[in-house]
């Protein structure tokens, strides 16, 4: 097959399916993790390994006006002693995000918690976090996983809403088609979502297939979440997306205090110091830790173009 002369989205979507079909290889991970030249890749885009590390680059980005999320790369855990193991990371950033007074909360993945063999393990766990964040005046993100987590994901944030009101958020994902509904439901309990364009590969019946559609429907979204009185972080690179908003601000149809953009470490700081400078709220995704190649190979999956981009950005400050 000559990739030259491959139309450009079939070949976007051939890209998308190698790099998340290289997300789940055991062989080419641990080869990737053990690696200098995945080591030197890791440490441009994963903080470090350990939670001083990611604790310094919370500080590091917060002395440029920029908060921080905090998420300790690992998940898909078979057991309840590594779902423990796993939660007792977050505990301990909680408790020194208060100590060192960053701005900054935690992100966590249910599957980390032992969704997949043990979902009410994992609410349990989770609802500790949630727990804790609030005794520590602090937030918890659930991420979001493949869509067969979607709404079990949702609920769980729901239930723990009641609970912990204002202490927990998910995160929604503009490519699948039920998102438009899940906005609307989430929004008007008040429940913070974090908008992104999707990393998972999902089939055709339930998630937009054609780029070109997914940043119209992520445009939709992020003005009408930007509206709803919850405030709401949108998680793009895509500076056309990023001009969209900021014009909306420009035109007086969206306050800067109601939403925050969201970016990844290591990713476009100069957009990053931009725009905190200008005002806007910017936070930046710290994940951190050994498990950094499936994060890794879902951020090129879920753009292509990131392979030149990242390449591009490696050396750049």
């Amino acid at each position: 097959m000559n990739l030259l002369f491959l139309p450009s989205q079939e070949l976007l979507k051939l890209l998308r399916s190698f790099f998340i079909s290289m997300s789940r290889s055991k062989g080419f991970r641990r080869f990737s993790e053990r690696s200098t030249v995945g080591r030197k890749l890791s440490s441009r885009f994963v903080a470090g390994m350990t939670v001083e590390d990611a604790l310094k680059a919370a500080a590091a980005v917060n002395k440029e006006g920029i908060a921080a999320t905090l998420d300790s790369l690992g998940e898909s855990v078979f057991d309840e002693a590594h779902a423990e193991h796993s939660a007792s990371i977050y505990h301990q950033l909680l408790d020194e995000i208060k100590a060192r007074h960053l701005n900054a909360n935690v992100s966590v993945k249910l599957s980390q918690m032992g969704m997949e063999f043990d979902p009410a393990l994992a609410e349990r766990i989770v609802a500790e976090m949630v727990k804790h964040a609030d005794e520590t005046d602090n937030f918890v993100r659930i991420d979001m996983e493949g869509s067969e987590y979607t709404e079990a994901t949702i609920a769980m944030t729901e239930r723990l809403t009641a609970r912990y009101p204002g202490r927990v958020g998910t995160v929604l994902q503009a490519y699948l088609f039920r998102t438009v509904n899940d906005a609307r439901r989430l929004a008007n309990q008040g429940i913070r979502i974090r908008l992104c364009k999707g990393a998972y590969k999902e089939p055709a019946e339930i998630a937009f297939p054609a780029k070109s559609d997914v940043d119209r429907n992520y445009t939709d979204l992020m003005l009408y979440l930007a509206g709803s009185g919850v405030f709401c972080g949108m998680a793009t690179h895509d500076e056309a997306i990023i001009h969209r908003m900021c014009q909306a601000v420009e035109e007086g149809r969206v306050e800067k205090s109601a939403f925050e953009f969201q970016m990844l470490y290591g990713v476009r700081r100069d957009l990053q110091r931009k725009l905190a400078a200008k005002g806007y709220g910017v936070r930046v995704y710290i994940p951190f830790g050994n498990e950094w190649y499936p994060y890794f190979m879902r951020r090129l999956a879920e753009r292509p173009a990131n392979v030149l981009f990242l390449a591009r950005n490696f050396f750049k400050n």
